[in-house]
């Protein structure tokens, strides 16, 4: 046992329980986690077919009217083009779409020759 000299400086009457007691808190705060974070193990633990709670709420998501209205696409003289989307809150956004463009290097590379 690697750490036997530790019980001469704590004395198992004391260390065993704070080791088990750390022990018992940390998995405690996992369990607390995982059940405060997921939806599927509450589902889980009160006898809901697995899958069907994050299947509802992604349907209900879809169902909203929570998407943009309409969007339209303006060619720009470059070539790009120019995307307005109209948000749900009404609001407009707008993304410019560049055309492919070949950049050239401010040096050209060396030459490979073959002796």
């Amino acid at each position: 046992m690697n750490n036997a000299k530790m019980w001469l400086v704590v004395p198992p009457a004391v260390g065993v329980p704070v080791f088990l007691g750390a022990v018992a808190v940390g998995s405690f705060s996992v369990h607390v986690a995982v059940l405060s974070n997921t939806s599927w193990v509450a589902d889980f633990l009160s006898g809901v077919e697995l899958g069907t709670g994050d299947a509802q709420a992604a349907a209900d998501m879809l169902k909203t009217d929570n998407v943009a209205q309409a969007s339209y696409v303006v060619p720009n003289a470059d070539g790009g083009q120019q995307v307005l989307v109209i948000m749900p809150d009404g609001t407009t956004q707008s993304a410019v779409l560049q055309p492919n463009v070949v950049q050239a290097s401010a040096a050209p590379l060396p030459a490979i020759v073959e002796q």
